[in-house]
């Protein structure tokens, strides 16, 4: 019989991810509490937006915050769109 750690990131009471690896746990819940905060910032600049929609919106700008705070900095949203879509083949390379 095996023992199995499992770390489950429950987010408003819905399991939201599961993962072995505690860090990785961690990160995600982080991210999703960056998400709860941008929502609630969002709706207090009197931002209308459909309620799964603005979680949407808000888990993206989270989990991609390295490359909105480059936007921030003056990026180009093009220069930064390649090189993620580089980011993706390579990953998809090593997969293979």
């Amino acid at each position: 019989m095996a023992v199995i750690t499992r770390y489950v990131v429950e987010h408003k009471g819905v399991e939201k991810f599961v993962t072995a690896d505690k860090k990785e746990a961690d990160q995600y819940d982080k991210m999703l509490d960056v998400a709860d905060n941008l929502c609630e910032y969002i709706e207090g600049k009197g931002i209308e937006l459909e309620a799964s929609v603005l979680e949407d919106l808000s888990i993206m700008l989270s989990k991609n915050k390295d490359s909105l705070t480059k936007l921030l900095k003056g990026s180009k949203a093009e220069t930064l769109l390649s090189a993620e879509k580089a980011d993706v083949v390579d990953i998809e390379k090593k997969k293979a």
